[in-house]
């Protein structure tokens, strides 16, 4: 067997290899020989077949089948011959040609890529340091007291804030679209669900009114045949009813689950969740520049390969979190992200290796103990993860990129950078989550 081997563009490499061709014709003559004992024709008794008469049908059938096999089989041993190492399934382009006694092909593919850590002793990470102030629980309860609050009907033409219910019929160049019609639709006024336009143009309606609004849809817009383009909606306001806040009091910490009823309970518990989601989200923003000070030190070219099983991976995600939906995901939603994954992969894959980091078993149980605390049953939700690998293994990765993330943060220049809370935690650490 003789191998060569081509480097491509980036990290592709051809690999010819030429089979002998004495060995595929001695493989077919056996594997002739053996179906000659059991085969079956018309006119013959089984097993009497002449190998003449099997040679004329079957040869070419079975130096494919012998060809596959040796291919598969030289690849490998090509691959340990010359100490590649593929990143993912060839391309195989056959050379076969029994007449010419010739049987090669050449299997294109990308390789890992071989590079070293670039030094880190001299950068910079960021570490976000922040607190939940006193104004910061008064903001969030206000938000709390928001989620809580109801609606009822009212006389009067709408306002900012109120809740109306409308049904509307929406045309672009005269024509309904997809989409743009309604029956019966509940809509908060201000809340910014619809087009710009649409919800401050119902301001002063009264049920039962009908409006008109000319507008134009955004661009770019997430119906790409709809951005940039003139729309008419008639709306008809169906009813119009007005917020009433629920006020601090008893009534208001029970319904977030405090028994007691204790207004002052209330509070310590949100400041506790808040802090405790600050704490996560300081984690996470920490961890977010030690992986961005990771890829910008080590700029490396990525197999187009893994990225596409990437994709793939992140692509089945989607749908199974849309209910297991089989719509169709363009590729490049998850190209940048997908591409970032694997690169920071291979990167803390050599760093593990270079360190010799081995998974903190503590660490992944108080890790699984901590999630586990959040359920009624602890213990059953920590003996599931622990009784398959595969659910185990999710938190041995976690935990591994932590135990990565203070040895960085060892290693580098760490500045501490204020932030306050809700510029770190953000509009979406509100809601009823934060008072469980």
């Amino acid at each position: 067997m003789q191998v060569s081997v081509e480097a491509g563009e980036g990290l592709e490499r051809r690999m010819k290899i030429d089979l002998p061709f004495e060995q595929l014709a001695e493989e077919v003559e056996k594997r002739l020989q053996k179906f000659a004992r059991s085969a079956r024709l018309p006119g013959f008794r089984p097993g009497k077949v002449p190998l003449k008469v099997l040679r004329q049908r079957y040869s070419e059938q079975l130096h494919q089948e012998v060809l596959s096999d040796m291919v598969q089989s030289s690849f490998m041993e090509a691959l340990s011959q010359e100490s590649i190492q593929p990143a993912g399934m060839p391309r195989i382009e056959p050379d076969f040609d029994l007449n010419d006694e010739r049987a090669s092909f050449t299997a294109i593919f990308e390789v890992m890529p071989e590079f070293e850590l670039a030094p880190i002793a001299e950068r910079v990470v960021k570490r976000p340091v922040s607190e939940v102030a006193d104004a910061d629980l008064d903001a969030m309860i206000e938000r709390l007291r928001d989620q809580r609050k109801t609606w009822t009907p009212v006389e009067r033409a709408c306002r900012s804030a109120d809740q109306v219910v409308i049904s509307f019929v929406g045309t672009v160049d005269g024509e309904t679209f997809d989409g743009g019609s309604s029956e019966r639709l509940t809509l908060e006024l201000g809340a910014g669900r619809m087009i710009a336009g649409f919800e401050d143009g119902l301001i002063g309606a009264a049920s039962g009114e009908t409006r008109t609004l000319d507008l134009t849809f955004p661009d770019p817009y997430k119906a790409t045949h709809l951005a940039g383009k003139p729309v008419r909606f008639e709306v008809t306001v169906d009813s119009v009813s007005e917020p009433t806040v629920p006020e601090l009091d008893e009534t208001l910490a029970k319904s977030f689950g405090v028994e007691s009823g204790d207004v002052e309970h209330f509070k310590s518990d949100v400041r506790k969740n808040m802090e405790r989601e600050l704490k996560e989200r300081i984690k996470a923003r920490t961890k977010e520049h030690v992986m961005d000070l990771l890829l910008e030190a080590n700029s490396i070219d990525v197999p187009n390969a893994l990225v596409e099983n990437e994709i793939q991976a992140m692509t089945e995600q989607m749908r199974q979190a849309l209910g297991g939906a089989q719509m169709q995901l363009p590729p490049e939603l998850f190209a940048d992200a997908a591409r970032r994954r694997v690169a920071l992969g291979l990167i803390l894959g050599l760093f593990v290796k270079e360190n010799a980091i081995e998974v903190d078993a503590t660490r992944v149980r108080e890790m699984i103990e901590q999630m586990a605390s959040t359920y009624d049953e602890p213990q059953a939700v920590i003996d599931y993860y622990y009784a398959d690998r595969s659910r185990l293994s999710q938190f041995e990765t976690m935990a591994l990129e932590d135990q990565v993330v203070a040895l960085v943060l060892e290693r580098v220049t760490v500045e501490d950078e204020q932030i306050a809370f809700e510029d770190i935690a953000g509009p979406d650490a509100s809601g009823e989550q934060i008072a469980a």
